[in-house]
């Protein structure tokens, strides 16, 4: 039952770190309004796909885990 409460205890602290993260990546100016996102608005109606947004946090995260790895 160790390693079970050890990996509980790791992904608990991860979804806290992503969830920090994400609060703050709220405050920068062009997070989320790229010019690749997709956004439409019809009426009562609204679709939001981030793919510039995601294309460059996915960037970002290799990069930061390829020099964490090294």
């Amino acid at each position: 039952m160790a390693p079970i409460g050890k990996s509980l205890v790791f992904a608990g602290i991860a979804i806290i770190v992503v969830g920090l993260a994400l609060w703050g990546f709220s405050s920068v100016p062009y997070v989320g309004k790229l010019r690749g996102d997709i956004y439409l608005r019809r009426g009562n109606f609204t679709f939001y796909f981030p793919i510039a947004t995601s294309i460059l946090i996915s960037i970002v995260a290799t990069l930061f885990f390829s020099l964490m790895r090294r």
